[in-house]
């Protein structure tokens, strides 16, 4: 295994000019590992920055292909790290070895993803109105429009996915796809983990001519704020709770040239589970549900936090036997012992609610995370009790039993916006509640039909999004090709001389590259 040497990365070099240092630990001893790493110094922050700032015109030049080639290269970088990193991984999380393994692949997958997308160009969306001189009452000039990269973004590791919501994922992927250098300000659960992915990207970034620069990451607390507010970071992406991604987007608002916070935070991904399914299959459903609040411990940002249901003999019983379920599963491990820490703050306070019944639950263990089943009136949630909407981040989830149709429709308009919405139905229920699809459009970003929200697929079709406070900003993902489209922005070229026009807008454009052209959808490749 390489030696790790806890130095900040700063323009293709390692540097460790300050004197504080941070420990790594394992996440289910709690024991100290061998490794300690640098705290950025507010010099290192800036210099990280600037070196994006002046990778910034040479990497936003570059053909999509080049950029394609470049995350192709991290992809298979990534898969050639061995089991001893996966081993390392494992310690810092506590996730198993097969959850790392799957969660490389889908990493390295990600990278792919977006290498297609370059190569096929549509997120350029150029668009061609020509020139119309004969038009009357007045000409039309020659106007094009397409896409460039906003410049450097400053992207925030995730705690619960080491590696495909971290050093290269999702955000940097969808990033460097738009030609935007990336200072990445890595997650102090996993710092370990954060530097052997850093090395496989300097490493592709080597290979494929990259400008120094395209990738620099820091280590610390408290360097985020300077690397939100530095004047060359022109957008961020975040993933983690609402009060870190909420202070982020104040402090980027605050700045005296304002810039976009793409922050995902918070969501209780309510499943709807309707009559005719539960007398059908109820067990299974509870069996189903119970396993899905429980994967991966519970700390997946599409946890399913909320059950609700039409009051009946079948969701009585529904409710038993998911209780019994969850009453079943053992304890497990968390992230560290600060997510541990959290979830006891949230069952404390579920706990602590005269409104909401304990149903089913050990008490937690001194370093592991129990799984627990709540009950509340549904009058908390037509009310607007914060507590309800608040994620626990953990396998815990509450149940609401709702009178009638009337009220369910009641329970949803006090929801706050989510990720994620679950309609588990017969064919009859789909049909009868045909009212509860446009309502939970307006709620969440990705509706699913008998199904479970704990897996988020990795393609073109995917919204990882939703509206406040599930994210920052309702009309974007990050998950999926639309991701892309967060650090992109127009540039129009009037009467531009051919020559002079990104390739993508020429008339002899030699990439082929998909056009809206003279107000028509078409491909033209002239």
């Amino acid at each position: 295994m390489p030696d790790i040497l806890g130095h900040n990365y700063i323009g293709g070099a390692r540097s460790a000019a300050g004197t504080v240092t941070l420990q790594s630990h394992d996440a289910t001893t709690g024991e100290a590992l061998p490794y300690r790493f640098h705290q950025a110094t507010p010099a290192e922050v800036d210099a990280a920055a600037q070196a994006a700032a002046q990778a910034y015109p040479a990497f936003r030049s570059l053909s999509p292909l080049r950029r394609a080639a470049f995350l192709d290269a991290i992809a298979t970088q990534l898969e050639a790290l061995d089991t001893d990193f996966i081993e390392q991984v494992t310690r810092e999380t506590a996730l198993p070895n097969a959850r790392i393994l799957g969660e490389r692949g889908r990493t390295s997958g990600q990278m792919r993803l977006f290498a297609q997308v370059l190569r096929r160009g549509d997120f350029l969306g150029a668009r061609i109105d020509r020139a119309q001189p004969d038009r009357q009452p007045l000409p039309r000039a020659d106007i094009r429009q397409y896409r460039l990269g906003v410049g450097p973004v400053a992207v925030f590791g995730a705690s619960n996915f080491p590696l495909a919501f971290s050093t290269a994922g999702g955000d940097t992927a969808a990033a460097l796809a738009a030609g935007c250098p990336v200072v990445f300000k890595a997650h102090s659960g996993h710092m370990a983990t954060a530097e052997r992915v850093a090395d496989a990207i300097i490493r592709a970034a080597e290979q494929t001519g990259m400008p120094k620069g395209v990738f620099n990451m820091i280590y610390g607390a408290g360097v985020g704020e300077a690397l939100v507010k530095h004047p060359a970071i022109q957008a961020v992406g975040f993933t983690g709770s609402l009060k870190g991604g909420r202070a982020l987007c104040d402090m980027a608002a605050a700045r005296p040239q304002p810039i976009p916070v793409f922050a995902e935070m918070s969501s209780i991904n309510p499943v709807l589970v309707l009559p005719e399914a539960l007398a059908l299959r109820g067990e299974q459903i509870a069996r189903e549900l119970a396993a899905s609040v429980v994967l991966g411990c519970g700390q997946f940002c599409t946890n399913p936090g909320l059950v609700i249901g039409v009051r009946s003999t079948a969701f009585s019983a529904f409710t038993e036997q998911l209780a019994a379920q969850l009453a079943e599963q053992p304890a497990q491990t968390m992230l560290n012992l600060g997510t541990l820490a959290s979830y006891r703050k949230g069952v404390s306070a579920l706990l602590a609610h005269p409104r909401i019944r304990h149903l089913s639950g050990q008490p937690l263990q001194e370093h592991k995370a129990q799984p627990q089943l709540f009950k509340a009136d549904v009058s908390l949630l037509i009310d607007g009790d914060p507590l309800l909407q608040e994620e626990v981040f953990g396998p815990a989830t509450v149940l609401v039993e709702v009178a009638d149709v009337g009220e369910l429709q009641q329970a949803l308009n006090g929801l706050h916006g989510q990720l994620t919405a679950t309609l588990i139905g017969e064919p009859a229920d789909l049909q009868t509640h045909a009212e509860l699809l446009p309502l939970l459009e307006q709620k969440v970003g990705r509706v699913l039909f008998n199904g479970y929200p704990t897996g988020v697929e990795v393609c073109d079709a995917m919204v990882h999004g939703g509206p406040y406070p599930a994210t920052s900003d309702a009309r974007g993902t990050s998950v999926g090709s639309l991701a892309i489209e967060r650090f992109l922005r127009p540039v129009c070229y009037q009467n531009c001389p051919d020559a002079l026009l990104p390739e993508a807008l020429q008339n002899a454009n030699p990439l082929g590259i998909a056009r809206l052209v003279d107000g028509l959808s078409s491909r033209d490749a002239l």
